[in-house]
């Protein structure tokens, strides 16, 4: 009974300590603004963004397509 319950807590401790590392990455509030000529033309809501959502954001490359460009602004 006492193997049981001892693996039980560290079950449920490895199950605390592995989800924690997410939290660790921090959060910023982002936005997607869409420039014409260098010049804002549309701006979304800004959205905070935490874990893997953020590292996502923060890896995507921006959109360009002649003289427009779509770009996310974190802060």
């Amino acid at each position: 009974m006492k193997l049981r319950t001892l693996c039980g807590a560290i079950f449920l401790a490895m199950a605390f300590i592995l989800t924690s590392c997410e939290e660790l990455s921090g959060c910023k509030i982002c936005r997607q603004v869409t420039y014409v000529n260098g010049i804002v033309e549309q701006e979304s809501r800004e959205t905070e963004y935490c874990g893997a959502e953020l590292i996502a954001i923060e890896a995507t490359a921006d959109i360009v397509s002649g003289n427009t460009r779509i770009a996310w602004e974190c802060r």
